[in-house]
């Protein structure tokens, strides 16, 4: 087994997890999770099953992903957000043989039909119902599957990527490398492990022996009162949840026993970056994808304290390269088998430059650049200029079609409070600072920008405000 089996050499009664119930070391979680894997066997699983796996953050969820590796199974984690409808999609895209619990049913209205060849042959019952099984159990191998995860579908559908053993182990390796991670580490589970990031955060903390404090859903009080007390001492946040944290702050400053926040998921607004290392956050910046086990790029807390807004040099074994057009490129082990091209090149979709130093600055996506009268606008440098506004909290820029320009370009504008900057203020601005193709044609003030549920600004959702 790829994961446990790093933790208990290295200390098997050291904390595996804790939640308010308690703690659980490593020697327990691995028990619990052999009578997973054990009763998974008997209901039928097979090595090479994929497993889709749905429930709150909790001991028993986490040992049910490892009890389905120990098994030899591939798992999918569930989202709790999605919907029945979502889910259903979810199933048809992945087809796992097994689900566990069995999948929501979706309401009238929202129903689907199944492919002919849609092989979901078994809902699982109770695993308490199932003998567990006396055969060995298999576990996996550095290039065996060991998660198919959806992409957040900000270029259109999602789709379904899997992840080897190996690029987990590889990712978590160079994460711990970047950031000087040790066993003594406590890392709140705050991300969903539907998403990469969530996902990457267990299989980090087994590998190297760190423990997750579980506290269900994310709140911004539980973290700050987890951090007071030091029970934990890093965290994964995306910008969404930092705001939150530091609206329940107020004018208060981070817990000291904090050692890293690492902000990732989404862009970090400039004003929101500087008012959490304001508040004296060791913020470590970090840029990945599903494609490439989570992190591609992390700037540990003193590189963002001297250059904020980098997210640093690639990780230790992960190369990189920007293409002519701006597109940066990621290859090494911790790539998706197949996503490549002929050269080992994962092109990303985003665009980014890299500094004298090294660093790189990621700039935007190239499906998000918008063409107005032949002239390339990048939404990120019109959102840098609003966001640098005092009253503006932040700002989703996209392109509308346009009969004469091809496309024009509008902004929609979260204010400080809700009591921000006119439209002539706003438009002044941006007139002072850029060339006049990039200059917004219209207006929205909204109370909160469409996102999705990974946090990312949901750009669809930014265009359907100017319908």
């Amino acid at each position: 087994m790829p994961f446990l089996s790093l933790a208990l050499e290295a200390r098997p009664q050291g904390q595996a997890l804790a939640d308010a119930a308690g703690t659980v070391s490593y020697t327990e979680l691995r028990c619990q999770a052999e009578e997973v894997g054990r009763r998974l066997v008997t209901a039928g699983l097979r090595p090479g099953d994929l497993v889709a796996v749905k429930g709150t953050l909790d001991r028993d969820f986490v040992a049910t992903l490892h009890g389905v590796w120990m098994a030899g199974g591939i798992v999918a984690p569930m989202s709790t957000r999605w919907t029945p409808f979502e889910e259903q999609q979810a199933l048809h895209l992945l087809r796992p043989r097994m689900s566990y619990p069995p999948p929501l049913r979706a309401t009238r209205g929202h129903e689907t039909r199944r492919p002919e060849n849609f092989h979901f042959k078994l809902e699982l019952p109770p695993l308490s119902a199932s003998a567990p099984s006396p055969s060995a159990l298999p576990g996996l191998r550095g290039g065996d599957t060991a998660a198919v995860l959806l992409t957040s579908g900000t270029s259109g559908s999602p789709r379904a990527v899997g992840l080897t053993a190996g690029n987990l182990m590889a990712s978590a390796r160079a994460s711990r490398e970047r950031l000087g991670l040790a066993p003594s580490d406590r890392w709140l589970g705050s991300l969903s492990p539907a998403h990469v990031g969530g996902l990457a955060l267990l299989t980090r903390a087994a590998a190297l022996g760190s423990g997750v404090v579980l506290r269900g859903a994310f709140r911004a009080e539980t973290f700050l009162a987890l951090a007071e007390e030091g029970a934990i001492t890093h965290a994964s946040l995306v910008p969404t949840m930092l705001h939150q944290v530091l609206a329940a702050l107020g004018k208060g400053r981070a817990p000291p026993s904090l050692r890293c926040v690492l902000l990732g998921g989404a862009p970090a607004p400039e004003a929101l970056l500087a008012e959490a290392l304001a508040a004296g956050f060791p913020m470590a910046l970090t840029y990945g994808l599903t494609e490439a086990s989570s992190q591609v790029a992390t700037a540990e807390p003193d590189l963002v304290l001297r250059k904020p807004g980098t997210v640093g040099a690639p990780l230790p074994g992960v190369e990189v390269s920007v293409a002519e057009e701006g597109e940066l490129l990621v290859r090494g082990p911790t790539v998706a088998p197949g996503l490549a091209d002929g050269d080992g090149w994962l092109r990303t979709g985003d665009l980014a430059r890299m500094d004298g130093d090294g660093h790189l600055w990621i700039v935007g996506r190239a499906s998000d650049r918008i063409i107005s009268g032949g002239v390339k606008v990048d939404p990120a440098e019109v959102e840098a200029v609003l966001s640098g506004h005092p009253g503006v909290l932040e700002a989703a820029v996209v392109g509308l079609p346009d009969p004469e320009w091809g496309e024009r370009v509008v902004a929609a504008v979260v204010s400080v409070h809700g009591r921000g900057p006119s439209e002539a203020e706003l438009g002044e601005k941006v007139r002072a600072a850029l060339s006049a193709a990039k200059w917004p044609r219209a207006w929205r003030f909204v109370e909160a920008l469409p996102r999705n549920a990974t946090g990312k600004v949901d750009r669809e959702g930014v265009r359907a405000l100017f319908r």
